[in-house]
Formats: C-alpha cells, sequence, structure tokens
C-alpha cells in the first residue's frame, strides 16, 4: 500500500483501528431531510466526536467550516431521488480533480448489488478505485440496499461485501445483522464499517447493535439519522463515541447518554 493511501487511511481511522464516521449525505436522494435542514448547524455540536464526516460536495462547500473540521469522506455517486423509479441507477457524480480539489481524505460510493443496475454500480466502483488508485484516496463502498432490496441478512451482505473488496475498495460499508454478522466481517478482506440503518426505537437498542458488531470484527460505524434525528444527538454521539474508542458496554453508553441528557456531564 502507498504512503499516501496509508495516510489517508489513517486521517479517518485513528490509531486504535477503529472508527465513527459521521454521514449527512441523506439529502443526496432524500432532499431535505428530517433535522439535517440546515446541516452546519446540525453537525456544529457533533464533529467534536466525529472521526470523519461523510458528506457530498455541495453540501460540503455550503455548510461546513473549512478552518473547523474533520477530515472528509466526500459522496461521489448519485444522480437517483426518492421520487424516481430506481434508487439503484446510480452514476458517478464527482471527478477525480474535485476530489483533491476539496482534500477529501477519502471518497465514498454506492453498489446495489442484485439491483436491475448491479453491473452499472460496480463498474462505477472498480473506475472509481482506478482513479483513485492514481492518487493514493481510499475509497469506501457502499453496500446499499435501496427500496427495491431490502436484504438484510447474512448470506446477501457477505456477497456484497466481498465483491465490493474484490473490485478494490479499501473500506466497506454495510449493515449489521443479528444472525452470522461475524461471517459478513470475515469474509470481506478488507476493513468493514457499520451502517446506521433505519432509525432505532430507543437508545439501548442502537448501542446495543453497534457493540455487537464490533465484538464480531467490525472496524466502526457510519451512523446518521439514529445520532442527529434524536433529541439529544450529543449524548448518542459520546455514548457511541465511547463503544468505539473506549471499549464502554452498551449499559456504559447509556449512563454517558443518561448524564449528558440531565446535564450532567
Amino acid at each position: 500500500m502507498d504512503w499516501g493511501l496509508k495516510n489517508r487511511l489513517a486521517q479517518v481511522i485513528p490509531s486504535d483501528g477503529r472508527c465513527f464516521f459521521l454521514p449527512i449525505d441523506h439529502g443526496y436522494f432524500q432532499g431535505p431531510t428530517t433535522r439535517l435542514e440546515r446541516p452546519g448547524e446540525t453537525i456544529a455540536p457533533l464533529l467534536p466526536y466525529a472521526d470523519a464526516l461523510f458528506v457530498t460536495r455541495g453540501v460540503l462547500r455550503a455548510c461546513v467550516d473549512p478552518q473547523n473540521s474533520v477530515p472528509i469522506i466526500l459522496r461521489v455517486s448519485g444522480c437517483t431521488s426518492m421520487v424516481g423509479n430506481d434508487l439503484a441507477n446510480e452514476a458517478l457524480t464527482t471527478s477525480i480533480e474535485e476530489v483533491i480539489r476539496l482534500n477529501a481524505s477519502a471518497v465514498g460510493i454506492s453498489v446495489f448489488v442484485g439491483s436491475d443496475h448491479e453491473h452499472e454500480t460496480l463498474l462505477n466502483l472498480a473506475e472509481l478505485v482506478n482513479e483513485c488508485s492514481d492518487y493514493g484516496i481510499p475509497v469506501m463502498a457502499v453496500t446499499a440496499v435501496g427500496r427495491e432490496l431490502e436484504q438484510r441478512e447474512a448470506r446477501y451482505l457477505a456477497l456484497a461485501c466481498r465483491i465490493c473488496a474484490e473490485l478494490g475498495a479499501s473500506v466497506v460499508k454495510t449493515y449489521w445483522c443479528e444472525k452470522d454478522f461475524d461471517k459478513v466481517v470475515n469474509g470481506c478482506p478488507v476493513p468493514v464499517v457499520m451502517a446506521g440503518g433505519p432509525k432505532c426505537e430507543t437508545e439501548r437498542e442502537v448501542f446495543e447493535f453497534v457493540h455487537d458488531g464490533l465484538q464480531r470484527g467490525a472496524i466502526g460505524i457510519n451512523l446518521g439519522r439514529n445520532v442527529w434525528q434524536h433529541d439529544y444527538p450529543v449524548g448518542m454521539m459520546r455514548g457511541l463515541r465511547a463503544i468505539v474508542h473506549d471499549h464502554a458496554t452498551p449499559e456504559q453508553a447509556v449512563d454517558i447518554f443518561e448524564e449528558i441528557k440531565s446535564g450532567k456531564n
């Protein structure tokens, strides 16, 4: 692995080998998502606890302070929406020159294995890896399921993750699953980070699945809605960060959350 690629990976994955990415890219297909209408205001109290921000170039330029930021993972796929016919019909949206111009530490792209656009999205990944390899830029492949593919079982996730790794992704983002998640991670030769998925009902539910996934081999998380759509987002950030970087238990994370909520910390 080239020095530049190693260096950029180290920017988003700290020396303990674990990471907490904060995604705010939802608007690229959902529009003004609830509590993300003003992204800059939403993330201001959260950035101190994030290792990297997953964001589109438009929101990065318009809403993120270049003098007070964390490393950037730039979302570089899109061109579909919730009102369109098929969320999987994505294309590359951002040139390698733009990635470099914005000083991104890494890039992220969705792939839709098993969809009608499987071939196109996997080819997008392969072409992005080819371009980024010339400049030492890591690629995070996002094993999206979309509206048409509600497949979140280990067999499907393991297949999607392995394909992404085979095509050259440096990191793979995928969903946690209750059964056999360790097989998903063990079958993927590059690091795996967990997506947040649908908004959970309770804080403990989030803390428990994150803790379980880390115990079974994931290196970190990429959680958005379960943080910034919560009534106490800083409490969620700090509880999750404690699990990721301090090896806290779900119970300890709940205690941290409750202290923040009550104003004691």
